[in-house]
């Protein structure tokens, strides 16, 4: 009878611990290896072309968050998410996504490099970069790659089978990371960043195929997956459509605002800070969402509020403790390990920490499409973006780049109001859980006034 202790809901759980530990691995080794290769790229670029690589990437999200309809989180709800003709007619949606975000580069790329011409930005900004419209599109070529890449990535995230995932994301970094150092040390140039994200898309997307398991894909156009995907994707599309601008409406402000020197240094803070955010998005998307899903479409409301908290619990310890530690000691990181040029760093990197208090409820939005209700994900992005379009231009007309940066850091508090009132109506919102927690900023801070007094007396 001990045979089948293994209820549903254990199992569940067992898979996302088993996921959870593989995706928080994968964090911290990529996360090493990133700030390894950035550390010694620091050293041999200038900061100008981490400047102009900003824009370049900037450019390429926003391709791909306006043609975003949720492809991958459709194969992890749906209940046809392992039927192969569902995942074929993803992957050919996904290939003509591909080249036409590639053909949007180039125009993007041409045009850019006309109003160079014609001397329409300010000869300081970062668009002015003569290298800028040749990275454009060679960095938009990376769309093509991922076009290709296989739904069984996807099918094995909904299966909690996280393993050969992880190992394959760590091959795809190391490669462009070596790419990146050899390069970088032989030319000293930014086709370095370049080449390094064009070898990471190409090494993912043949593991992906040839190291997964499940049958090759292959290209077919069937109605009804269409019809799923337009049902379930037009709030995905919307949502990443006003999302691109709450997401990267910085870099296109301070793109015209910034030279492409100050952009570089901007660039290290948000890369530093990107560490966390992308391991708490990484957890959420890759953990959080296939267990939600799966207790969403047994309609286990119980289940699914329980593992809303237990997650909960720990992204609020890990953000709110890390935004007051990093209020107090950015400039002390940034000190240790860069050089001069890239001081400013420090002061940005402890206002942005400032953001890490309402990411905390990137969980919410993962119980919210889990519930079918992506809805209420694309009306908070419209509050991201209008809130950041409103606050940026003001605070840089006021104050500049500093008061600017502030308006990064705060533009998202106006979303709190929505997401109290949608997890109020899904009962997924206890206004104790949520207080509680509010102490950890406060021993963050004393924990990084500790490491403060302990460097000085060194």
């Amino acid at each position: 009878m001990r045979s089948v202790n293994l209820s549903p809901p254990l199992s569940l759980r067992r898979r996302a611990i088993s996921a959870g530990a593989w995706n928080l691995g994968a964090i911290v080794i990529a996360q090493i290896f990133r700030l390894g290769g950035n550390l010694i790229m620091a050293r041999l670029l200038m900061p100008e072309m981490f400047g102009v690589m900003v824009i370049a990437t900037t450019v390429s999200v926003i391709l791909h968050l306006l043609s975003d309809v949720g492809l991958r989180q459709n194969v992890i709800q749906s209940p046809r998410g392992d039927d192969p003709v569902f995942l074929n007619t993803v992957w050919t949606v996904q290939i003509v996504r591909g080249f036409i975000l590639f053909a949007f580069t180039l125009a993007i790329a041409g045009f850019v490099w006309f109003a160079q011409v014609i001397n329409l930005w300010a000869p300081h900004s970062t668009y002015a970069s003569p290298e800028l419209p040749l990275v454009l599109a060679l960095t938009g070529f990376s769309a093509i790659i991922y076009g290709f890449q296989s739904t069984k990535i996807d099918v094995a995230v909904r299966a909690f089978e996280q393993k050969k995932v992880v190992l394959t994301e760590f091959a795809s970094q190391i490669a462009g990371l070596l790419v990146m150092l050899v390069v970088g040390y032989l030319t000293r140039s930014i086709w370095a960043l370049v080449g390094a994200g064009l070898i990471s898309a190409l090494v993912s997307t043949l593991l992906g195929h040839y190291w997964f398991k499940g049958p090759a894909n292959h290209l077919h156009w069937d109605r009804e997956t269409l019809k799923e995907l337009m049902v379930f994707g037009r709030w995905i599309l919307l949502s990443s459509a006003v999302g691109v601008l709450a997401m990267n409406g910085d870099r296109i402000w301070f793109g015209g605002t910034m030279t492409a020197a100050e952009l570089g240094v901007y660039s290290i803070a948000v890369l530093l800070l990107g560490a966390l955010q992308l391991a708490v998005q990484r957890l959420a998307g890759y953990v959080a969402l296939p267990a939600f899903s799966e207790a969403a479409r047994t309609n286990d409301t119980a289940r699914l509020r329980a593992l809303y908290y237990r997650f909960r619990l720990m992204i609020d310890i890990l953000l709110l403790f890390s935004l007051g530690l990093l209020w107090v000691i950015s400039p002390l990181i940034i000190h240790v390990l860069y050089d001069d040029r890239y001081a400013g760093a420090g002061e940005m990197m402890a206002i942005l920490s400032v953001s890490f208090f309402t990411l905390r409820f990137t969980l919410a939005h993962q119980a919210w499409l889990a519930l079918g209700l992506s809805k209420y994900q694309a009306m908070d992005n419209i509050i991201r973006a209008v809130s950041l379009w409103v606050l940026l231009p003001v605070l840089l007309a006021i104050g500049g780049v500093q008061y600017g940066i502030w308006g990064v850091a705060l533009h998202t508090f106006p979303t709190l109001i929505l997401i109290v009132y949608v997890n109020c109506r899904v009962g997924l919102f206890d206004i104790k859980r949520e207080l509680i927690v509010l102490p950890m900023i406060g021993v963050g801070m004393l924990f990084g006034e500790l490491v403060l007094g302990i460097a000085k007396w060194l």
